[in-house]
């Protein structure tokens, strides 16, 4: 596959349809036809080949104009250009044709989609194994999600799995007013953002199951983070229903959608906690509610789940978080770098740690500053 990010401009040339299924990270989506226009042309390609051509290219000159005088325009002379379409075809070729023309260094992918959604299948297979994993491990609402974004700002290498697909990775994780993306996008982003990475640095990342909503992921990745050395977060319940209520704010304003969502539920907990969660919520009590899901739902699932994955958690390095803003957030991340990207001391000891402080306990053999 080419290295994407040399190129000033990469246009895809495929129906606005095809580019939200999925495309190269970067791409514009600057369609030869709209969906309309390309399903028009596909049906008369059944009985009239030719005649499809003739409209579709009708089509294609019009808008690949609108596109140059509205957006490539824009670009100098000198810009690297790659476009592509879904094998590497027509569509391509009409803006490929047009570009070099005007006088653009402008290449076509060859493949097109298809090779390069072939090349990603594959890159995910093996890719992941290339780097090495420091796991944040911890019940739901200890803010490993946010010790994450403090660790990218303290300059570490962070993958954001949550991030990349759009969904907090429970049943109630769905971000409002976004939709997750596709798997195929979501493979590319990711595929994206690991090649990103230096292999001599270590990846932070959060422990996940197979699945984050709808999207699933890859195998190979799912192996190295196991691989990888585990940190046990965790932080005190006032705190965990704080971020709740911060980051589930739709659900303090809605307590019944809340427990909609879990509905299916009431067999797994019984007929009389689950009344209670109603009760609950009723009662807008959404503090007393939001740490009795923790403690009586999601706290056992989340330690069924996480002995499964990494049955050694137990002896895991600790991190105990007092404070989860993000001001309090960031000299501990800062910390984090220190303590776990050198190599770990060999002795063991468990350190008191004061206000947003870390706990190590386990395999350090030094109290942390």
């Amino acid at each position: 596959m080419y290295d994407f990010h040399s190129y000033d401009l990469i246009i895809d040339a495929r129906s606005p349809r095809e580019f939200e299924e999925d495309h190269i990270p970067g791409a514009v989506n600057l369609p030869v036809v709209d969906n309309e226009e390309y399903a028009e042309v596909g049906t008369l390609h059944r009985t009239d080949p030719m005649g499809a051509y003739l409209i579709g290219v009708q089509y294609s000159l019009k808008n690949i104009a609108r596109h140059l005088d509205e957006y490539v325009s824009q670009y100098g002379r000198k810009s690297k250009i790659l476009v592509y379409c879904f094998r590497g075809g027509k569509r391509s070729r009409l803006w490929f044709d047009a570009l070099d023309t005007i006088g653009y260094r402008v290449e076509k992918l060859k493949g097109g989609w298809k090779g390069y959604r072939r090349w990603v299948n594959d890159q995910l297979q093996t890719a992941p194994g290339d780097y090495r994993y420091l796991v944040l491990s911890g019940p739901t609402g200890c803010g490993k999600t946010r010790v994450l974004t403090a660790l990218e700002k303290a300059g570490a290498q962070v993958l954001d799995l949550e991030g990349i697909a759009v969904h907090r990775g429970s049943v109630i994780g769905a971000v409002p007013g976004r939709e997750q993306p596709t798997q195929k996008l979501f493979d590319s982003q990711l595929l994206q953002r690991l090649r990103e990475f230096d292999p001599a640095k270590p990846v932070w990342i959060e422990a996940e199951s197979k699945k984050i909503g709808n999207v699933q992921l890859p195998d190979a990745l799912l192996a190295g983070m196991r691989k990888g050395v585990t940190i046990a977060v965790d932080a005190p319940m006032p705190q965990r229903v704080l971020l709740w209520r911060e980051d589930y704010r739709h659900f303090e304003e809605d307590p019944e959608a809340l427990i909609g969502r879990l509905s299916h539920l009431r067999s797994l907990v019984g007929g009389e906690e689950f009344a209670e969660w109603e009760k609950l919520a009723q009662a807008r009590q959404v503090v007393e509610l939001f740490e009795r899901l923790m403690r009586k739902h999601y706290d056992p699932a989340y330690r069924r789940s996480i002995l499964r994955n990494y049955p050694a958690i137990d002896s895991s390095p600790k991190v105990v978080l007092e404070d989860l803003s993000a001001d309090a957030l960031l000299p501990v991340a800062q910390r984090m770098r220190s303590e776990f990207e050198t190599a770990m001391p060999p002795a063991c000891t468990d350190a008191p740690g004061e206000s947003g402080a870390l706990v190590i306990e386990g395999q350090s053999s030094a109290r942390p500053a």
